[in-house]
């Protein structure tokens, strides 16, 4: 089998896993953070499987793209660029400064089918832009597909960081979870998972990738669930939650 095929078939096996997230996480929400519970096999501390689950999304990514014929290109160095900015944060950066994890843990399980996504996910899209997609010329970076997919990018990499910052100032000066406050927070529960799915929908449009829509849409598969899970829980901790905040789209869900 060709590699464009294997490829190809590899990306569409991402939008299945994509459909197959969205009804499995919607039915058992997935037991970390704070909807950790026992069941799921042994666990081990938060902040090393949080850092093992991001890595292959520095490394696999950073060593494909590398070996692909288009990586000296400036267009596909500007995607890489975006790429890895993001994931060291969230691979090395993230687990050194989360608080409230003493002696919490993740289950192994669920690290090991975050890794086993990363290393396709980094593949898919490392791949595509440093080797079997288009040479982009250096005239893309003026389109606009680029344009507008890197404002959608870079805001909402920015609310993604606000949002988990305001948790972990929380998260550090309290004893337990408590109501967050300001900003959109008072829109919708989850604006950090909201930031992540709009991050991702500009990467897709800012490759104009297959590749870069199935991880847009496997993250709104993973997130919008969760966010769900997580409104539902702020509801039942907190009888004076705000009744009009939503889980994620504000005034829509």
């Amino acid at each position: 089998m060709a590699e464009y095929d294997l490829h190809r078939l590899l990306m569409l096996a991402c939008f299945a896993l994509a459909g197959i997230t969205f009804f499995a996480t919607g039915v058992v929400t997935a037991p970390y953070g704070r909807h950790t519970r026992g069941g799921f096999g042994p666990g081990i501390p938060k902040r090393l499987g949080w850092a093992l689950m991001e890595t292959p999304s520095v490394v696999v990514f950073a060593a494909i793209f590398l070996a692909g014929p288009h990586s000296g290109d400036l267009v596909p160095r500007v995607f890489a660029t975006l790429w890895l900015l993001h994931y060291v944060q969230r691979a090395w950066l993230d687990p050194l400064w989360m608080g409230g994890t003493k002696g919490r843990t993740m289950p192994l399980t669920v690290v090991l089918m975050g890794l086993t996504f990363n290393v396709l996910n980094s593949y898919l899209n490392a791949r595509w832009i440093s080797a079997l997609g288009p040479a982009y010329p250096t005239r893309w970076l003026f389109d606009l597909r680029f344009l507008y997919g890197l404002m959608l990018f870079v805001g909402g990499f920015l609310v993604n960081r606000w949002a988990d910052a305001v948790l972990h100032r929380m998260r550090r000066t309290q004893a337990d979870y408590a109501i967050p406050r300001g900003g959109l927070y008072e829109d919708i529960s989850c604006p950090n998972y909201f930031g992540e799915i709009v991050q991702w929908v500009g990467w897709a449009i800012l490759t104009w990738s297959l590749a870069g829509l199935s991880f847009a849409v496997f993250s709104a598969a993973n997130l919008i669930p969760r966010a769900v899970a997580h409104h539902r829980w702020y509801q039942r901790q907190f009888p004076d939650y705000p009744r009009r905040r939503c889980a994620i789209f504000p005034r829509v869900l």
